[in-house]
């Protein structure tokens, strides 16, 4: 099954043929929609952070701010991490979500980061989100997070046990079991999506240019000033292949004839080819990948797979308004 997160929460609908959407996730916008493993299908939404075991039946984890906007697993498995707006941060143990009441701890030392107070934007009400968090293959127990506005840090989690066991340090701004770290030079601080494709290997898609680093974001490398699109929205991972979505300009722009949207693929050289894809005038906002096909979503709810060539797979409501829309898409065969 393919599931898809929209203006009003997520819907569900096959991979293999062109079908009619459901929606199973009655929600505000869908920001991230993930699936780790055996913890289950996690829906990041602007009314609170949802798990599901089956695709069916949902319930919302009861983060401390409802606006969340990323979510990710450690990569043993063992901790849960939620990004909200207002930018914040906040883990609970995985093991503790069947409870009656989740135990979440705010790492606190991501508001201490030495530019954490120009963190925000004015269309935003002078508020950032964080847009993202993922784990690093290079470190296994590396979390890192792309922020709106707000760039790239990374948190190394030293000791999981003393971050939710000693609560009188993380006012202080010591989270005692980790320890933050800002890698936002070189690197456009409006990220939209943030992509970890290998070790120490990120790319980000931000509102001013699509980035590149190899070092964990000790240095990163600008990759569109060969094409006229600037401001990339998602960017995603296949084999050796990784894929960005951008426009001349922001979301609200995307409806205009003259806004050229264009999905393309970079190479190991960071060169850009254009991938021409059916609708030529609708944005890519979110990819997925089954088997080894890439799926794209669209801002007008069009679902296209490319198997040789591009095939529809139908649509899905898009109900909300246009600027700041997001699709997300995650296929999870398991679920039934």
């Amino acid at each position: 099954m393919l599931f898809i997160g929209s203006d009003d929460g997520v819907y569900r609908t096959r991979i293999d043929e062109p079908s009619e959407s459901t929606r199973v996730l009655s929600a505000g916008r869908v920001m991230r929609l993930r699936q780790f493993g055996d913890a289950g299908l996690f829906a990041a939404t602007q009314t609170g952070l949802y798990r599901s075991m089956n695709g069916t039946e949902w319930t919302n984890l009861d983060v401390p701010r409802d606006q969340t906007y990323a979510v990710c697993v450690s990569a043993d498995g063992t901790q849960l991490y939620a990004g909200t707006s207002p930018a914040h941060v906040y883990t609970a143990p995985i093991g503790a979500l069947d409870g009656t009441s989740i135990p979440w701890t705010e790492l606190w030392g991501f508001q201490t980061l030495p530019s954490r107070e120009e963190w925000r934007l004015p269309r935003h009400n002078d508020r950032a989100h964080v847009r993202d968090l993922h784990t690093d293959p290079a470190h296994s127990n590396r979390i890192v997070a792309g922020v709106e506005v707000g760039g790239v840090h990374v948190a190394d989690v030293h000791d999981a046990e003393a971050l939710v066991s000693q609560p009188e340090h993380r006012r202080s701004g010591d989270d005692g079991g980790v320890t933050w770290t800002q890698r936002s030079n070189g690197v456009d601080d409006d990220v939209h999506e943030l992509r970890v494709v290998g070790p120490a290997e990120y790319f980000a898609a931000t509102g001013h240019g699509l980035f590149r680093t190899r070092d964990a974001g000790q240095t990163w490398k600008r990759l569109d000033q060969s094409v006229p699109q600037s401001y990339f929205r998602c960017v995603f991972a296949l084999g050796d292949t990784v894929y960005a979505a951008g426009a001349l300009s922001n979301s609200s722009t995307w409806n205009d004839p003259d806004a050229d949207p264009a999905l393309f693929s970079c190479s190991q050289s960071g060169s850009l080819d254009t991938i021409p894809i059916p609708p030529v005038d609708e944005m890519v906002t979110g990819m997925t990948a089954v088997d080894d096909d890439l799926l794209i979503a669209t801002h007008r709810g069009h679902l296209f797979v490319h198997r040789g060539s591009w095939h529809n797979l139908g649509e899905f409501p898009v109900r909300g308004p246009l600027t700041g829309r997001y699709t997300p898409i995650c296929s999870y065969e398991r679920l039934q």
